[in-house]
C-alpha cells in the first residue's frame, strides 16, 4: 500500500488530483467512514469549478457559433474551408448528434435533459480533475443542443438543432456534438485507466 501511494500520490495533495488507490477486491473505506473520508478530502470545490468552467466555455462557444451561422450562413451557399473536404453548410437537424434519428426529436430532448441531471448528481462526489473536464464537455454540449431543442422551431422540445460543420463523406455536426464526443472519449479512456469520478484508482 505504501508503494502504491508513492506511485499514485497522497490523496488531497495539489499535484495528484485527490486520487486514491484501491487494491483489487478491496475498498478504501465503507459506510459512514467512506462518507466522512470523502467529505474530509479537499479539492472537490476546485473540481466542480473546473467542470462548470469547461461547460460554460463549451456552451458559450456553441451558442455564439450557432448565432453567427443562423445570421450569416443559413439560406446561403456553403463556404469552403478546406476545398470540398470541409465546408460550413448550415442545416437544421431534428435528430441526434450527426443527424441520426430524426423521427425521435422529443426522445433525444429527454435524453439530453437526463444526461444533465446525471452530471449534476455526479458533481457531488467529484474529486478527479480529468473527470471534471470530461463531464464539463458533456454538460456544455448537452446544454448547447438542448437549448436548440427548447427554443428553436418548430416548437418547444421539438426544436431542430443548428449544424454547420460538414466534412466530406460525413454527417454535418456542430461544436456541441464535438464537445459531447470528446467528453465521451475521455470518459472511456479514464475508465480503462481505472480512474473513478471520486478520484479512486483501481489497479489490476
Amino acid at each position: 500500500m505504501a508503494e502504491a501511494e508513492r506511485i499514485i500520490g497522497t490523496p488531497g495533495t495539489p499535484d495528484d488530483g485527490g486520487e486514491r488507490t484501491v487494491a483489487p477486491g478491496a475498498s478504501a473505506t465503507s459506510g459512514a467512514d467512506q462518507q466522512s473520508t470523502a467529505d474530509a478530502r479537499p479539492g472537490r470545490g476546485r473540481r466542480i469549478a473546473v467542470l462548470f468552467a469547461v461547460a460554460a466555455f463549451a456552451y458559450a462557444l456553441d451558442l455564439v457559433s450557432k448565432m453567427i451561422v443562423v445570421a450569416k450562413l443559413e439560406h446561403h451557399a456553403p463556404i469552403e474551408v478546406i476545398g470540398d473536404w470541409l465546408e460550413f453548410h448550415a442545416i437544421r437537424n431534428p435528430g441526434a448528434a450527426f443527424g441520426f434519428g430524426g423521427a425521435f426529436t422529443i426522445i433525444f430532448t429527454l435524453i439530453a435533459a437526463a444526461v444533465i441531471v446525471v452530471i449534476f448528481r455526479l458533481a457531488r462526489k467529484l474529486y478527479s480533475f480529468p473527470w471534471a473536464v470530461a463531464l464539463g464537455l458533456l454538460l456544455g454540449g448537452a446544454l448547447g443542443n438542448l437549448t436548440d431543442r427548447i427554443f428553436r422551431s418548430p416548437g418547444i422540445f421539438e426544436g431542430q438543432v443548428v449544424d454547420f460543420i460538414a466534412p466530406k463523406h460525413f454527417a454535418v455536426f456542430n461544436l456541441a456534438d464535438s464537445a459531447i464526443v470528446c467528453g465521451g472519449i475521455l470518459i472511456v479512456l479514464l475508465s480503462f485507466r481505472g480512474l473513478d469520478p471520486d478520484g479512486t484508482v483501481h489497479k489490476d
